[in-house]
């Protein structure tokens, strides 16, 4: 299964005005989005920028791979793989 891994700029720019510290992290498989702070990569990955034909979410940059990765929430202390 595909997992593309984005970073959310807009929520990004949020914490900046909030303070608050949401997951920018994004981890996306067909079936689920996971958000997160830290990604741990299992395998073979590898970084896409594609300027003229981005993601749905608007992401022009992510990184793609077809092995589990761990997506890790620092607020909640929570790993969940995909």
């Amino acid at each position: 299964m595909k997992r593309i891994i984005h970073i959310n700029q807009h929520k990004i720019r949020k914490n900046l005005k909030t303070g608050e510290t949401e997951p920018v992290v994004t981890a996306k498989t067909y079936k689920e989005n996971v958000y997160g702070h830290e990604v741990i990569f299992s395998g073979e990955s590898k970084v896409i920028y594609s300027p003229t034909k981005p993601l749905s979410c608007g992401a022009r940059v992510w990184i793609e791979t077809h092995d589990p990765v761990t997506i890790i929430n620092t607020n909640t202390n929570q790993e969940t793989t995909l």
